[in-house]
């Protein structure tokens, strides 16, 4: 039986949810749903966050800091669970308008700063810690070009591509296929780069490497959607062997277990709020209601 083609009414109305597994958290309007207030850790960077793939970009890039000795990097990271609306809260909403982990407050000086949108964090840290990104005008815009790059096209692999092949309530061929080809196009991108550069933006790993590696870096690698069969991801080479290098890095390790509240139990580490939480196998959760001291 053929099914009856959709005709998009003249005004479009919220009647029904939307979103298969994420149905739940998806609406048509902004602002806070419940009044809580975040708590706040002893440490002057406050993440509030989940580990997304844009949740590990942040986490990887502090666990980098923390290795190189910044002390200053130190940071507590609270659970955000998306899936029980904890990004509608009042006091996230005032952190992140947007509603989207992660976030981040720097308390290290004077008023709190607030930072939102995981490139606009990569970008924040980087400068103020001075790392990760090239200070020469050249190496510097290359690094940019490349933190840009997956801004806009994480979008299409993500709410695109792995909305419809794994999250969907049913499987459609006309928007699999359609996102399925622009992904194998960025990854082509990504191999035609890494073809002849070790990293990103050249022989230096920087926030673009932090930025790339969680989406298509675990892509690749088969942790993402369970996908890399179904696109050929051994294919693009370069890119599965920078991917494996970088996974090899022990604050890569570190901070993409941050967060992490699913998979194998040794890989949890629900909040973090000290580099001890994560060498046990399962760091426990505080009670929410703590505060700064």
């Amino acid at each position: 039986m053929t099914k009856t083609p959709y005709v998009p009414p003249r005004v479009w109305q919220h009647l029904a949810p939307s979103g298969g597994e994420f149905a739940s958290i998806n609406r048509p309007v902004a602002g806070p749903t419940h009044e809580r207030e975040l708590p706040v850790g002893k440490h002057p960077l406050q993440l509030y966050s989940l580990a997304t793939p844009n949740g590990v970009k942040v986490t990887i890039l502090l666990e980098e800091l923390l290795a190189l000795g910044h002390d200053g990097a130190e940071y507590d990271a609270w659970l955000i669970r998306i899936t029980e609306g904890e990004q509608f809260s009042s006091g996230f909403v005032e952190i992140n308008p947007n509603s989207k982990i992660p976030a981040l407050v720097d308390h290290s000086s004077g008023s709190p700063i607030r930072v939102f949108e995981s490139g606009s964090i990569l970008l924040y840290l980087a400068e103020k810690f001075g790392r990760f990104l090239p200070t020469d005008p050249a190496g510097r815009t290359e690094t940019l070009n490349w933190l840009f790059w997956q801004m806009g096209a994480a979008p299409y692999l993500g709410g695109g591509f792995g909305h419809f092949y794994a999250y969907a309530p049913e499987k459609l061929e006309y928007p699999i296929n359609r996102f399925a080809m622009e992904v194998k196009r960025q990854l082509d991108v990504l191999d035609r780069r890494l073809g002849g550069q070790r990293y990103l933006a050249g022989d230096t790993y920087t926030i673009a490497d932090m930025a790339v590696w969680p989406w298509y870096g675990q892509l690749v690698r088969g942790h993402l959607y369970s996908a890399a069969e179904f696109l050929s991801a051994h294919e693009y080479t370069h890119v599965v062997r920078w991917a494996e290098e970088i996974a090899e890095r022990p604050a890569v390790i570190r901070g993409r277990r941050v967060n992490r509240t699913w998979g194998d139990e040794t890989d949890q580490v629900p909040e973090r709020h000290r580099s001890s939480d994560l060498d046990s196998a399962r760091a426990p959760v505080p009670d929410s209601s703590s505060t700064r001291s």
